[in-house]
């Protein structure tokens, strides 16, 4: 019998008993054997196919297209151990396609996954507002990209498995501008394991100072406030007005 005064969020229509077995087609609810899942959307030969929501007993939830029984299509989800949520594409029941993820410990991220992981391109953002935008892999920096610092710095270049490695170039807000070459790696070039992001204040323990502080690579100048690392400066290298960082 249906529940007096109760009605389906989705559908509008009144919440019934879930049966024992999955409705065949049109709109229904259904809760699994163990309990933990429960669904409620449109059905198709037996299977969730349409829109729906299906829930968790631990509090996780996903809101959005099925097709065939599998969560494919544009939808919501909810991580309940984490609190973080996903907006965008799904295949198979993972995060795949274009899509935002917004993490509840703060910041976001806009752009192209794989199998729930960040592949691709897209813009990462943490807590405090820094701003990385450019190539992914494996959910890490990888590839070309650029970063904004809190502070105003601004660092465009290659990335290695979330470390600045290979040719960069960083633009303090002071107007100084920082080349790297392409063959020094480490933290001469500015890189180490800094985390999913580099804060400033890591950086700024490698760049502290103008030269350059001991121990961290030779230095060379290219004019004022003008410094190349870990190898002489070359004839022509990159000067402030075209410190390629936009």
């Amino acid at each position: 019998m249906a529940a007096a005064g109760r009605e389906s969020p989705i559908s509008g229509q009144p919440v019934r008993d879930p049966p024992r077995r999955p409705p065949r087609d049109g709109y229904g609810v259904y809760v699994y054997p163990n309990s933990f899942f429960r669904y409620e959307g449109e059905w198709k030969g037996g299977k969730k196919h349409g829109q729906g929501k299906l829930l968790f007993k631990d509090g996780s939830y996903y809101e959005g297209e099925f097709v065939d029984g599998e969560i494919t299509g544009e939808g919501c989800r909810l991580w309940a151990s984490s609190g973080n949520t996903y907006s965008g594409q799904f295949v198979l029941g993972e995060p795949q396609g274009r899509g935002v993820m917004k993490y509840k410990a703060g910041g976001h991220y806009e752009g192209e996954l794989s199998h729930g992981l960040r592949e691709g391109h897209g813009r990462l953002v943490d807590r405090d507002g820094q701003a990385y935008w450019g190539s992914f892999h494996n959910n890490q920096r990888h590839g070309r990209g650029h970063m904004v610092f809190r502070n105003g710095d601004k660092y465009e270049g290659d990335w290695v498995r979330d470390q600045r490695q290979g040719h960069g170039v960083l633009c303090r807000a002071d107007g100084s501008t920082y080349e790297v070459p392409g063959d020094v790696a480490g933290p001469q070039a500015l890189g180490g394991p800094l985390g999913s992001l580099c804060h400033s204040s890591i950086l700024m323990g490698y760049l502290g100072a103008v030269p350059p502080p001991r121990g961290a690579g030779r230095a060379a100048t290219l004019g004022p406030q003008r410094w190349t690392w870990g190898l002489p400066a070359r004839p022509g290298s990159l000067g402030r007005e075209n410190c390629g960082v936009r």
